[in-house]
């Protein structure tokens, strides 16, 4: 009885361990997914598409989180395979300024245009 006591806990041990490494994998595997943008459904993350591309995304991601590749290495795969434009989120370069600066330019016009207009009627 003793033995069968013992075997039980090393299982459940075991099976708790393993869990929470699953857990993690599916996170990262989430979050890469939910960053990667589907190349056949427009405007839509493969974690949210059901296209054949975003099915070969997901086995291509899990099958590098389970060969142990880093979330960065990960996504300079796909950048290498694909181009920039698979990720929601790209990185500053030469080619990305006009797509980071973009915003913020417009923030300051749009600002100046209400403060000069604040400015004129309160005269």
């Amino acid at each position: 009885m003793k033995i069968i006591k013992l075997f039980l806990i090393i299982f459940i041990l075991i099976n708790f361990s393993q869990s929470k490494s699953d857990v993690k994998s599916e996170e990262l595997k989430n979050k890469i997914l939910k960053n990667i943008r589907c190349l056949i459904c427009q405007g839509q993350s493969v974690y949210d598409s059901e296209s054949d591309f975003a099915l070969s995304i997901k086995l291509i991601v899990e099958k590098k989180i389970n060969d142990g590749l880093s979330e960065k290495q990960i996504y300079e795969f796909l950048r290498e395979k694909y181009g920039e434009w698979i990720l929601y989120d790209p990185e500053l370069s030469k080619n990305t300024y006009i797509l980071w600066l973009l915003p913020l330019l417009l923030f300051l016009f749009g600002g100046a245009i209400v403060y000069m207009n604040l400015i004129i009627k309160k005269k």
